[in-house]
């Protein structure tokens, strides 16, 4: 129970108890942050507390529980990094972490009650969001707390950490720009937390600087997760002229990313180039490894640890911004300006969907198909060596074809009868290279 000394504060439990109609108990445990306690009750207590003016007496520091919070929306290979993070930091002053996951309300007012009930030397907030109600009760339980990456401004007196996120979007999205690319798409996390307004901030001033606009249609908003990733990214590869990059806010994103080019059998880096933001151990596994900004989790996890167990947390009002870099893999290209021919292991020929001749297409009894020639064509022998087709215009061949322009012509007829008709066209084509 809270004791307060009449000499200097006229204000006592029992003035707050009687004119709140509740016991002098009922009182302690609302300024202890108690949650068992009606909420009707709860509001009508802090009501007249804050009517009386009643001050909370200052308490005493009390022993070390060895026990540290660490509070998560959601987990994911981001989180684990934080985990390790805070973990190994934890370890050396012989703590420990308690990690715990608030994706709701009733998990989150079934934690406070835990926390209330229990000892803990403090409280990391990693990306979580707290009700006005819910930050009242924290504060009644008077445990240091630190945020890490938070959903908005934070309060004063609450210290945040976190990394440079603008810098970190304006560097990768520069990157792309250095690389040729022109039509710069981006995925980034919900519009309301601070770390998306940043990367988005950053995104969109390295193509102010490079004279390119930021068109609204390239912006897709997701929340790092990986299914809407992968959603957004087949919007945007859909578009009638689609980007040839995109910097997607995290390395759960990107691999959306990679799902969706996979999915309109574009090839990466060839067809399209991703960048990432995080830098988790499976984004050196990807195929291709993903180029990415490497963000300092574990750092990070480490100073709100360290902060925490300093003694002052709360004397600290500020905001602490760790740099990030960029880790080069071997998954970007640079945009050719002119790239009309696309060529494949096995003699395979792909052209651009809108220079596809529609005579092609119905030769082999079927419509245009979304990658090039349809997969008929696609499936020859490595053994027939294709002709350039009379229908090709020059342009669209491939080097090596130009001089077999002036002889025999192997054309999609030809083709068409080897598949079904029998053998004519391959004898055909045979016969024509022997020539």
């Amino acid at each position: 129970m809270v004791s307060v000394n009449d000499d200097t504060r006229r204000v006592t439990i029992a003035v707050i108890a009687d004119a709140a109609g509740v016991s002098a108990p009922t009182v302690s445990k609302v300024l202890n942050g108690r949650a068992d306690v009606a909420a009707e009750t709860r509001s009508r207590i802090e009501s007249v507390l804050s009517q009386f003016g009643y001050q909370r007496p200052e308490p005493r520091r009390p022993r070390r529980s060895g026990l540290i919070d660490l509070v998560f929306h959601d987990l994911s290979p981001w989180a684990l990094e934080v985990i390790r993070g805070a973990e190994h930091a934890a370890l050396e002053v012989k703590s420990r972490i308690a990690v715990t996951v608030a994706s709701d309300e009733a998990e989150t007012r079934q934690w406070l009650a835990t926390l209330a009930a229990g000892r803990t030397d403090g409280v990391i907030l990693v990306l979580t969001e707290l009700s006005a109600t819910h930050r009242k009760r924290l504060a009644a339980l008077r445990v240091p707390i630190v945020l890490i990456d938070p959903v908005g401004q934070p309060e004063p007196g609450i210290p945040s950490i976190g990394a440079a996120n603008w810098s970190g979007g304006l560097a990768a999205t520069e990157h792309l720009i250095g690389l040729g690319h022109r039509r710069i798409g981006t995925i980034t996390g919900r519009p309301d937390v601070l770390c998306t307004q940043q990367r988005l901030d950053g995104y969109r001033a390295a193509l102010k600087r490079a004279g390119l606009p930021a068109d609204p249609r390239l912006i897709a908003y997701g929340d790092f997760r990986y299914d809407n990733a992968r959603l957004s990214a087949a919007k945007l590869l859909a578009l009638p002229d689609p980007p040839t990059a995109i910097f997607a806010a995290s390395d759960v994103q990107a691999m959306g990313v990679y799902e969706a080019a996979r999915e309109r059998h574009l090839r990466i880096p060839d067809h399209l180039s991703v960048v990432g933001f995080d830098d988790v151990p499976m984004a050196q596994w990807m195929a291709p490894p993903l180029t990415t900004l490497r963000q300092p989790l574990r750092e990070m996890a480490a100073l709100a640890v360290r902060t925490l167990l300093s003694g002052d947390a709360a004397s600290y009002n500020q905001r602490v911004e760790l740099a990030t870099n960029l880790v080069l893999r071997s998954h970007v290209q640079q945009q050719l300006a002119e790239r009309p021919v696309r060529r494949v292991p096995g003699h395979r020929l792909r052209r651009h969907r809108q220079q596809q001749p529609a005579a092609t297409a119905r030769c082999l009894g079927g419509q245009p198909h979304a990658g090039g020639l349809p997969g008929r064509i696609r499936r020859l022998e490595p053994a027939l060596t294709p002709r350039p087709s009379a229908t090709l215009p020059p342009e669209w061949m491939p080097p090596e074809w130009m001089p077999l322009a002036n002889g025999p012509v192997l054309t999609s007829a030809d083709v068409c009868g080897s598949r079904e008709r029998g053998k004519p066209g391959v004898r055909r084509a045979r016969e024509a290279r022997r020539e």
